[in-house]
C-alpha cells in the first residue's frame, strides 16, 4: 500500500494542516491563559456537543448531518454581548471549545464505528475560525460598535458575515470532494479529476436548505443570547431541531421512493429483456455527466429516476431485443418502445418529469430535454459496450458520428470527459 502522503492528495493535506494548527493553537492558548466566561463556554460547548451526537440517524449523503452543533458553532463565533454586557472570548477560545465538544461528541460515534470523517472535523474548524476572525477583533476592538451600533446594522453584518462563512465553507467542501474523487496516485496515471465548477455549483445550490437554516440560526442565536443571555439557548434551538426531524423524515421516504423505482427498473433485467446491471450503469453515468453539465439536484433527481426507467417499455414487446440493445433498433422502433416505457411509468405514479424524459429519449437530440438528450446519449454507449465489438474506444467513436441527429454533441463530450476519469472503462456490472 502506498504511504498516506502518497494517497492523500496536496489540498486533503493543506486543509488538515492548517486545521491541526488552528487547533494546537486554540487548545494551547486556551489552557495557559484560562477560560474567559466559562458558563458562556460550557453552555455553548454542550449545545455543539449535543448537536455533534445528533448526526445518529443521518440520511447517507446528508449535506450537513450536525446542523445544531453547526449553528451554535457559528453562533458562539458572533457572540459580542451576552444579556446586554460585552464578553471577551476570542477566536482562539472559540476554537478550542468548538474541538472539545466534537472530541467529547465523537467518543459514542467511536463506539459505533461511525462519526465524521477528519476532512468533515477540518472543515467545520476551518469555517468557524474563518467567521470568529472576522467578527472577534472588530468586536474586541470596538469598532464593530462605532461602525454598525447595536440595531439593525449590527444585524445586517453578522447576516454578511454568515453569508461569507457560508461561501467559505463551500469552497472548502467543493476542495475536499474534488481532492477525493481522484487521488495522487491516480493523478500520476495521467487521469483527470473532477472539474471545480460543478462541484462548487453543487455546495452552493445546498445552502438554500438545510444551510440557509443554519445560518439563519446562528445569527438569531448570537443577537438573542446578546439580549436575553444564555436562557435564549434551548428556546431558539427547537426550530432547527424540528427542521432536522422534518428533513431526516423525508430523506427516509426518498431513499424509500429510489428504492422502489430501482426495483421497478430491474423488472427488465429479470424477465430477460435487458442485461444484468444495465439500468444501474446508465443510471450512475447520467448523474455523472448531468452533474458535469451543471444539473441541478432536483434535476438530477429526475435524470436519475429516468436513466433507471429508460428501457421499462420493453415489457410490453411480445420478443426481447437482442441483449437489451435498443440503440441498434432502427429510429421508429426505438421511439414506440420509450412511448410504451414513459405510458408504464405514468401507471406508476412516479413524476410526470420521469416519464416525459423517458417517452423522449429516443426522439432527434434537438427536440429533447437536456436529461432525455443525456438518457439517449449514456444508454447507447452501453449497448455499445455490451455488444463485445466496440469497446469504450469504438463506442464513443461511434456515438461522435451520430451527433449530426441522434446525439447532443455536448452530452458526447461530458460523456467521454466523465469516462476518462475512470479510464475509458463501462462501469462494472452489478
Amino acid at each position: 500500500m502506498s504511504p498516506w502522503w502518497v494517497r492523500h492528495s496536496p489540498v486533503v493535506l493543506a486543509v488538515r494542516g492548517a486545521a491541526l494548527a488552528l487547533a494546537v493553537a486554540g487548545l494551547g492558548h486556551t489552557l495557559w491563559h484560562g477560560v474567559h466566561e466559562p458558563g458562556h463556554a460550557l453552555a455553548f460547548g454542550t449545545l455543539i456537543t449535543i448537536g455533534e451526537l445528533a448526526r445518529w440517524g443521518a440520511q447517507p449523503g446528508e449535506r450537513e448531518p450536525a446542523p445544531l452543533g453547526a449553528a451554535g458553532a457559528l453562533a458562539y463565533a458572533l457572540l459580542g454581548r451576552s444579556g446586554g454586557e460585552p464578553t471577551s472570548h476570542g477566536v482562539l477560545q472559540v476554537i478550542a471549545v468548538l474541538l472539545t465538544a466534537q472530541l467529547v461528541a465523537s467518543v459514542p460515534h467511536i463506539a459505533r464505528g461511525s462519526g465524521p470523517g477528519p476532512d468533515q472535523v477540518a472543515r467545520r474548524i476551518l469555517s468557524v475560525a474563518f467567521a470568529a476572525v472576522c467578527f472577534q477583533p472588530l468586536y474586541n476592538s470596538g469598532r464593530s460598535a462605532s461602525w454598525f451600533g447595536d440595531g439593525p446594522y449590527y444585524a445586517a453584518f453578522l447576516l454578511v458575515l454568515l453569508g461569507l462563512t457560508a461561501l467559505c465553507d463551500a469552497v472548502l467542501g467543493a476542495l475536499l470532494l474534488r481532492a477525493r474523487t481522484l487521488p495522487r496516485s491516480l493523478r500520476a496515471a495521467g487521469l483527470t479529476p473532477v472539474p471545480y465548477g460543478p462541484l462548487l455549483r453543487d455546495e452552493l445550490r445546498a445552502l438554500r436548505g438545510i444551510g440557509s437554516a443554519v445560518c439563519a440560526t446562528g445569527t438569531v442565536m448570537a443577537l438573542g443570547v446578546a439580549v436575553a443571555g444564555l436562557w435564549a439557548l434551548p428556546v431558539l434551538c427547537v426550530p432547527l431541531l424540528l427542521t432536522q426531524v422534518s428533513f431526516r423524515r423525508f430523506a427516509a421516504v426518498r431513499t424509500t421512493y429510489r428504492q422502489t423505482i430501482a426495483s421497478l427498473a430491474r423488472s427488465t433485467e429479470i424477465a430477460g429483456y435487458t442485461p444484468h446491471g444495465h439500468a444501474r450503469r446508465v443510471a450512475v453515468l447520467c448523474t455523472a455527466v448531468g452533474r458535469e453539465m451543471g444539473l441541478s439536484g432536483p434535476e438530477l433527481t429526475v435524470l436519475e429516476y429516468a436513466a433507471l426507467m429508460h428501457d421499462i417499455g420493453q415489457l410490453s414487446l411480445v420478443d426481447p431485443v437482442p441483449a437489451g440493445a435498443t440503440a441498434t433498433l432502427p429510429a421508429a422502433e426505438q421511439r414506440r418502445i420509450a412511448l410504451l416505457g414513459g405510458a408504464v411509468v405514468r401507471q406508476t405514479g412516479v413524476d410526470t418529469e420521469v416519464a416525459v424524459v423517458v417517452e423522449q429519449q429516443a426522439d432527434p437530440y434537438r427536440e429533447q430535454p437536456l436529461s432525455a438528450r443525456i438518457v439517449r446519449a449514456v444508454n447507447a454507449y452501453d449497448d455499445l459496450c455490451g455488444e463485445g465489438l466496440s469497446g469504450p474506444l469504438g463506442a464513443l467513436e461511434q456515438l461522435r458520428l451520430g451527433t449530426g441527429r441522434d446525439y447532443q454533441p455536448q452530452v458526447v463530450e461530458s460523456l467521454a470527459r466523465v469516462l476518462a476519469r475512470g479510464g475509458l472503462t463501462p462501469v462494472p456490472p452489478g
